[in-house]
């Protein structure tokens, strides 16, 4: 039996059911969109606020299901028919960007005021912007979907330790028994499938087909990009550059392609969900970074699998490149924060600059070392006092611990906690 881990987002979308706008879920695939899809019927089901008839699915990597949404005039006579028989429906399209026009497709329907809900799931934010998005503006909410949080790991895999915790907080042994876990997920990361497997060979094994997967259907099917083996070596070249400044100069001769190849290449990454660039953070553009991005992967699993190397964390010459880009991973699922770095050009820098939406600034610095005692780092310094902010925040393997120097405090914390921290 599919053993089913609840996901940190399944309540908000399961609320937003009760809302007239279509519910749009997006995110990478094999990153469990489906199995929402399937908990949200069951839960519909179980509360009694929908039927089994009153549910209909449609996987449209299935060619009879394509089929079915080929005509949007056909299927709104179904879906009138069975309308007749049910007073509300619940419409679920899984890899809705498959329908040729999705947006107007489904804005046509929508504006017919029928008493139906619709949930759509797609694994491109490229075409879910360009096709669904702009087209429905003011008709919908988008949801995205990760791979597992660390929360979510946990839950899947000792769900008594976060039990354990909130009845007695985090121990010396709970805590040792937490990093371990954490090591193991920065080392193989977040995709459901991986996290659920035992074997350190079927969790690779696993990754490979996801990899493929993507390379087959994304890449080469769907994005019709006609040099896959660039691609495939551009993932490489990036995975090895996880946390430095991007030079596409660099890159386009490393590779040998032109500037606009290379451009299409790395925005077809960021809408398919392998990694996410983070710009700049700068109010002086004489002295700070203001042009070159930083690259990370959205899972360090599937980074790792571009490099061939599934070393111990505690034993990889990466850890630090593993580490910034899982705490940059944990920040991402964070709706309230925007994300940059900040870098002036005598190199002084900080990992992450933190901004909420109410314009509030704060540093985030990322060691993979044990720190013994707390102490204040240079650039955080710089940067607090430049910026006159009062705290700042350090990632690091073993303190957790808040010191103060001359009005400003700086708290170490660790890095399964970055999901919670309140910045």
């Amino acid at each position: 039996m599919k053993k089913i881990v609840k996901r940190d987002i399944f309540d908000k979308i399961y609320a937003h059911l009760t809302e007239g706008e279509i519910t749009v879920i997006t995110g990478a695939r094999q990153t469990g969109k489906t199995t929402l899809l399937m908990e949200l019927k069951e839960k519909l089901i179980a509360e009694k606020r929908a039927s089994q008839n009153s549910i209909k699915i449609y996987n449209l990597d299935l060619i009879r299901n394509l089929e079915d949404l080929k005509d949007q005039t056909e299927f709104i006579k179904y879906l009138k028919e069975e309308l007749k028989r049910e007073k509300f429906l619940y419409v679920f399209i899984d890899e809705v960007q498959r329908i040729e026009n999705p947006g107007i497709f489904l804005k046509g329907i929508y504006d017919l005021n029928l008493p139906i809900k619709f949930v759509v799931t797609g694994s491109s934010s490229l075409e879910i912007r360009s096709k669904i998005s702009e087209t429905l503006t003011g008709r919908k909410r988008v949801f995205y979907v990760w791979p597992f949080s660390f929360s979510e790991y946990i839950r899947a895999k000792e769900p008594r330790l976060l039990d354990l915790i909130k009845k007695s907080g985090i121990s010396k042994i709970n805590r040792s028994k937490m990093l371990e876990h954490f090591y193991e997920y920065i080392t193989f990361g977040g995709y459901p499938r991986v996290v659920l497997a035992k074997e350190t060979d079927e969790k690779i094994q696993i990754l490979n087909e996801i990899y493929t997967s993507y390379i087959e259907k994304d890449v080469v099917g769907y994005l019709k990009i006609k040099k896959p083996l660039f691609y495939s070596k551009l993932i490489v070249l990036l995975a090895n550059q996880v946390g430095s400044l991007m030079n596409f100069d660099e890159i386009c001769n490393a590779l040998r392609i032109n500037f606009r190849t290379l451009e299409s290449y790395v925005s077809a990454l960021e809408n398919t969900f392998v990694i996410k660039l983070v710009r700049p953070y700068f109010t002086n553009a004489k002295k700070e970074i203001i042009k070159m991005p930083k690259v990370y992967f959205i899972d360090t699993g599937l980074r790792n699998f571009a490099m061939r190397n599934f070393a111990p964390f505690t034993e990889s010459r990466d850890k630090g490149k593993l580490l910034e880009s899982s705490v940059f991973a944990s920040l991402l699922r964070r709706e309230d924060l925007k994300i940059n770095y900040w870098r002036t050009k005598d190199k002084n820098e900080v990992d992450f600059v933190l901004r909420d939406f109410y314009g509030n600034i704060v540093p985030l610095e990322v060691k993979a070392s044990e720190i013994d005692l707390p102490k204040f780092f240079r650039n955080l310094k710089i940067f607090l006092e430049k910026y006159n902010l009062k705290t700042a925040y350090v990632v690091n393997l073993s303190l957790e611990e808040t010191t103060s120097f001359e009005g400003k405090s700086i708290k170490f914390i660790l890095p399964y906690s970055v999901g919670n921290v309140k910045f």
